[in-house]
């Protein structure tokens, strides 16, 4: 994977972390990242990754009904 540097300045009251978090939230959303490339860009396990993922409303498993009536044998 081919890494970059991004410089940007933040707006009074948002925080690196905050900000880091809610980048890999919105590239994971989009599907441009893996779970694990959203939770390491957010400095979280993939566990906690996920629980936030949850808190925000945002599916960690992203299935079409075609594809989850396949996944459970229906």
């Amino acid at each position: 994977m081919n890494i970059s540097e991004l410089k940007i300045e933040l707006p009074t009251g948002l925080s690196q972390e905050e900000a880091k978090l809610l980048f890999a939230i919105k590239l994971y959303e989009d599907h441009k990242i893996t779970l694990g490339q959203a939770a390491k860009i957010a400095g979280f396990s993939k566990r906690s990754f996920m629980e936030i993922l949850g808190q925000s409303r945002i599916p960690v498993f992203n299935y079409s009904p075609d594809e989850l009536r396949e996944e459970l044998g229906l």
